[in-house]
């Protein structure tokens, strides 16, 4: 009875943010244009300059132009996902605790994570990366010859899960120093998640291991679309299986869970020094 109602209070406060969401756009709509095709052009710059490239030299590192635009399609799939649900900068979770706005949180009537989790829900405004890249997924998949089954559409799934989980994993894992450095540190997700999206929309394929290794393992940048996507497509690499990127989310959730905690137990403990007289953001 407990799961139902803490899942019907969740839906409640997507809808709440959706609404807010959707004032926006109607109460500001010129500004509110001009960010969703900020974000747009952005996206569709990187994705079409790595896809260029690929048409021009008809593929890169073995991967032939098509499978380049699968994976860019999935790329811009994530960013979609990211973009609408972490609009309130609970992804960006470093800014929230280096302006020491975790007390805000706090004397709310419901649990951090829920309000973490739906405080950035933006569908009207932060949805157009994600409705792109589904077109473009479906002009890919159709290029390709592939024939989608349920099980495929299934795993389509659970491999955006996957990403969206090592994305949210590292954002907080990186950001627990902001507990410690609040002045320092107040921007080091959006510092960690841009670098990742700056090396992760190029392909892989075809550099050396020494490489490839790293980006899949130390670092997530090739967890983030070339992994999953030549997954999709039948061809994991580097023969670490299909299961790789579920086994990697898992690993660096446990770790960022584990350290994050640990952050706010000391954050408690000592609270933030924006409220007092020589807090940097008095």
């Amino acid at each position: 009875m407990a799961d139902r109602i803490t899942f019907k209070r969740i839906i409640k406060l997507y809808a709440i943010s959706a609404k807010m969401d959707l004032a926006w756009l109607l109460r500001d709509t010129k500004y509110a244009l001009a960010g969703i095709g900020a974000d747009l052009v952005s996206n569709l710059s990187i994705v079409s300059g790595v896809f260029l490239i690929s048409v021009r030299f008809g593929g890169i590192g073995g991967m032939s132009a098509d499978e380049v635009l699968f994976m860019m399609s999935y790329s811009t799939v994530v960013t979609g996902i990211f973009i609408m649900f972490g609009a309130g900068n609970n992804i960006h979770i470093s800014r929230i605790i280096g302006r020491g706005q975790l007390e805000h949180l706090f004397i709310q009537p419901l649990p951090l994570h829920v309000q973490l989790a739906t405080c950035g829900f933006a569908p009207f405004t932060g949805g157009s990366n994600f409705i792109v890249g589904a077109i473009l997924m479906v002009i890919a998949v159709n290029r390709l010859g592939l024939q989608p089954s349920y099980g495929w559409m299934l795993a389509l799934i659970a491999y955006q899960l996957t990403t969206m989980a090592v994305i949210v994993a590292r954002a907080y894992l990186v950001s627990s120093m902001a507990f410690y450095a609040p002045v320092a540190a107040e921007e080091i997700s959006g510092t960690a998640i841009d670098g990742t999206w700056f090396m992760s929309t190029f392909p892989l394929s075809g550099m050396p291991s020494f490489i490839q290794i790293p980006l899949v393992t130390i670092l997530p940048e090739g967890m983030m679309a070339w992994f999953p996507s030549l997954c999709l497509l039948g061809k994991p690499p580097l023969g670490l299986g299909a299961y790789y990127p579920m086994l990697f989310a898992l690993v660096i959730s446990f770790v960022a869970s584990y350290i994050f905690r640990k952050g706010l137990n000391y954050y408690v403990t000592k609270g933030s020094n924006r409220y007092v007289p020589y807090g940097f953001r008095r």
